[in-house]
């Protein structure tokens, strides 16, 4: 497994070549797996109380591993070194056609919701956020003035950073955002592209209501610069997973763990209220959206052969059919 490209540090590598290791279905220590959309020192005082009540309510010894990059969670449960872990909703995709991820429980936020949206920000000086509150179409804006635009995603694994946003502006338009701005990048993480709009390193940046939040406390000079020019529908809420090799009876005492914690002064501190129960039907509506973006690529690629894209977009929209829901 090449580390460096799944974002280990040393000491992530040292907990997961502890106990916990691939010793079988059933870890004498069990492993964790945060997917942080923030930097680990932000992270890790907010999770440690959780992980800590996690390893009494389960009674197995817990150990966190936070991973700041999307595939470095899949990896890692890929190579069973992480045995239950948080996803985006597009990294649990990934996890399940890749890693045996299966999908238990939803985050239920502090509002007591499931769901969470999607957002494009930019600096409150920048043209966009000015045509914006005067049209409340920035949209239109950002596509018209494109080439000489800036546009940073999160990760391409990412729910609210990459695919949603890919999905309602440009899939649905049929544009390549890669063709129509000046520059795309991928920054890594939500608390980065906050910041390269912020201090205006890029003009239009992805992000989420509950990144957005938590930049308000940790950084909040950073947030005042911020406008959002767009909102999404509304998106699943984070899916907690666990490999599908672990023993019924493990699985059963994780599964109970999350959907009996309660404890606010724990949850509390990170806009969350508990869990709900869910399966993996329930990231059908995202499946779709991945499908289609897959589709709309396959449609616009002039380098494949007559044949061979009729063969691909019949694939895809055989995807399509089996989740019933049309493109």
């Amino acid at each position: 497994m090449r580390l460096r490209q799944i974002g280990l540090t040393l000491g992530a590598l040292g907990v997961l070549l502890g106990p916990g290791g691939a010793q079988g279905a059933d870890p004498e220590v069990l492993i964790f797996g945060v997917l942080s959309t923030e930097s680990q020192s932000n992270q890790r005082p907010l999770w440690e109380p959780f992980v800590a009540a996690m390893e009494r309510g389960i009674g197995i010894s817990v150990k966190a591993f936070y991973v700041t990059q999307y595939a470095g969670v899949i990896e890692a449960m890929r190579f069973k070194k992480v045995d239950v872990a948080l996803f985006g909703a597009k990294s649990y995709l990934e996890a399940s056609r890749r890693a045996e991820a299966e999908a238990f429980a939803l985050m239920i936020n502090d509002k007591g919701g499931t769901g969470y949206y999607a957002k494009l920000v930019t600096h409150r000086d920048h043209p966009l956020a000015k045509e914006s509150l005067i049209s409340g179409d920035g949209i239109q804006y950002m596509l018209e003035h494109a080439a000489e635009l800036t546009f940073a995603f999160n990760d391409p694994n990412s729910t609210s950073g990459f695919l949603v946003p890919y999905y309602y502006i440009f899939s649905s338009r049929r544009l390549d955002p890669k063709q129509l701005f000046k520059r795309v990048i991928f920054s890594g993480s939500h608390e980065a592209n906050a910041l390269s709009a912020a201090y205006r390193r890029v003009d239009v940046a992805t992000i989420n209501n509950w990144s957005l939040r938590r930049l308000s406390l940790s950084n909040p000079e950073a947030f005042g610069q911020l406008v959002a020019i767009w909102t999404s529908p509304e998106i699943p809420t984070v899916p907690i997973a666990y490999r599908k090799d672990l023993s019924e009876p493990l699985k059963a005492r994780i599964r109970e763990f999350f959907l009996t914690f309660t404890d606010q002064e724990v949850l509390g501190p990170m806009f969350m209220r508990g869990f709900a129960p869910a399966d993996d039907s329930v990231f059908d509506p995202v499946r779709k959206m991945e499908i289609v973006k897959d589709l709309r690529a396959v449609e616009t690629n002039e380098y494949l052969e007559p044949d061979e894209k009729r063969r691909q977009i019949d694939a895809l929209q055989q995807r399509l059919e089996a989740l019933h829901i049309s493109s």
